[in-house]
């Protein structure tokens, strides 16, 4: 121990009984910090204490600040220890109004920069302390003359000062902050008072927008439009107002680079927390008054009307389409209805009609079978059962009513005749049917080898076939049709022929009877 204290280092104060090691651990073991010395403003402190250059108490004071920045190990632990300096005081008197001295109470912050200027110029000249000098001459006393000297100058400095403020835009904007101002927010207003209450509000707040001109809150006779512009502008106000507060810390005084960036930080803190609080009141001023315009209200309350009207305009178009529906339904029923009566009626009374043709066909049958019973029993042209049989199914009641009322009240043998005409005209028209049926299927697309129609390719190769025939082709089938005419018209005529000889042998044979 007389070694250490014979070369003692500063850390050996009183403080450090007997010169004991400290003791500095972390997330490891202990380790002794056997020449451990301060640093900074501890270092200074201790350098101050052991010269004996300070008071007992400042000594206390500077050891205890010694120990706390032994023990801070971060920058924000270390940054507590700036909360407590570079501080701004209020200073309790009354900010003096840079606008009046210069002139420029009447246009305030409206004042543009070379009204400043030309105001500072007039007002320099005015108040120079050497401009002056008469009125310290004309006081009695040295003292009296002293006093009113050092009020000249104090004016003449203030001149200065507010000149110095208002003409720097930074400097300016803090001070038209910081000047009195009324924040109150109109809560509730009745109708008729809703004007004289808000708008003196916007107004005032106005004062502090970046763009200008504001919008006026205008009068009940103001357009929806020009309303809705005024309220879009207000909330997306954007404001230059300044919040500067007696807690906030003096740049000036920072102690180092560190400090002063943490010095900025908490005022930038501050100033965040104050334009929210700022941008908070002015939306509830412009939500208050969106609530309480009477025209707001008018158009709310006639966009709910046409709502209203809409939603009923639909529920009626809704029932009219369905009724509609239904009656548009019902007449599909009735008309349903009415075609399938109809319907009915018509396969009745066509029900009817084939009965009653099939009563007056099987009464023209057996009316011919009657004529024809005496011709069958004296066999006339060799007519038989069989023969006035096929002549009754081939015919047709017309043709059978026809042949029975040129049958009546004639002889057997004239009877004979037409019946055997009559057989005659029906095997002819049964042989040109025939023709015709073949001349068609000659034409006609045959069948595959399994007797079924032709299949889906075989049509298709036909179509492409018969689309790619060519005008020729198609004339020689129009000449083999007509060919076809011609050679049936013939048939036909030599039928009747053929016919008139198998008569006139009739009668040839008639005649020649004993």
């Amino acid at each position: 121990m007389e070694s250490q204290k014979s070369c003692l280092l500063i850390t050996y104060s009183q403080e450090i009984v007997d010169g004991v090691p400290l003791y500095v651990s972390s997330n490891c073991l202990p380790v002794k910090a056997l020449k451990y010395e301060p640093a900074g403003h501890s270092f200074h402190a201790a350098a101050m204490k052991l010269l004996g250059l300070v008071e007992h108490e400042d000594i206390e004071t500077d050891d205890r600040s010694v120990s706390l920045d032994d023990k801070s190990q971060d920058f924000n632990t270390g940054s507590d220890t700036f909360s407590s300096k570079g501080k701004k005081k209020s200073s309790g008197s009354q900010q003096q109004d840079h606008y009046a001295l210069l002139g420029l109470g009447h246009l305030r912050f409206l004042a543009t920069e070379d009204q400043i200027r030309k105001s500072y110029r007039d007002m320099a000249l005015k108040h120079h302390p050497d401009k002056q000098a008469a009125l310290i001459l004309a006081e009695t006393t040295e003292e009296a003359k002293q006093t009113k000297k050092d009020e000249i100058e104090s004016h003449f400095k203030a001149i200065q000062e507010a000149y110095e403020v208002l003409i720097d835009p930074t400097k300016r904007r803090i001070y038209d902050s910081t000047y009195e101002f009324d924040d109150d927010v109109p809560t509730d207003c009745a109708p008729q008072d809703f004007f004289k209450v808000f708008g003196p509000a916007f107004m005032r707040n106005g004062s502090w927008s970046v763009a200008q001109p504001i919008p006026s809150l205008g009068d009940d006779t103001t357009p929806v439009e020009e309303v809705d512009k005024f309220y879009n502008f207000w909330y997306n106000f954007k404001s230059w107002r300044e919040f500067p507060d007696d807690d906030e810390y003096d740049l000036e005084q920072a102690e180092s680079r560190e400090h002063k960036r943490w010095m900025e930080r908490q005022n930038a803190k501050l100033q965040e927390k104050a334009k929210k609080a700022e941008y908070a009141r002015v939306r509830t001023l412009v939500d208050n008054a969106y609530k309480k315009d009477p025209r707001i209200q008018r158009r709310k309350e006639e966009e709910k009307a046409e709502k209203q009207r809409r939603k009923e305009a639909k529920y009626l178009a809704k029932k009219l389409q369905e009724e509609e529906a239904a009656r548009a339904a019902e007449e599909e029923r009735i008309r349903k209805e009415e075609e399938s009566k109809k319907a009915a009626e018509a396969a009745q009374h066509q029900k009817k009609l084939k009965e009653k043709e099939k009563k007056l066909l099987r009464k023209e049958k057996t009316r011919l079978r009657t004529l024809a019973a005496t011709v069958v029993a004296e066999s006339h042209f060799g007519l038989s059962e069989a023969n006035v049989e096929s002549t009754c199914a081939s015919l047709d009641m017309e043709q059978l009513k026809k042949l029975c009322d040129g049958m009546d009240g004639k002889d057997a043998a004239e009877k004979a005749r037409l019946l055997s005409n009559a057989l005659r005209n029906e095997s002819s028209s049964k042989e040109a049917t025939k023709i015709e049926a073949n001349g068609v299927e000659r034409f006609a697309p045959k069948s595959n080898s399994t007797g079924g129609r032709v299949t889906e390719g075989s049509s298709s190769i036909l179509n492409s076939y018969e689309k790619k025939r060519d005008h020729g082709e198609r004339n020689r089938l129009r000449c083999l049709g007509k060919q076809s005419k011609s050679i049936l018209r013939e048939l036909r005529g030599y039928g009747r022929l053929f016919l008139n000889l198998l008569g006139l042998a009739d009668r040839l044979r008639i005649f020649s009877r004993p």
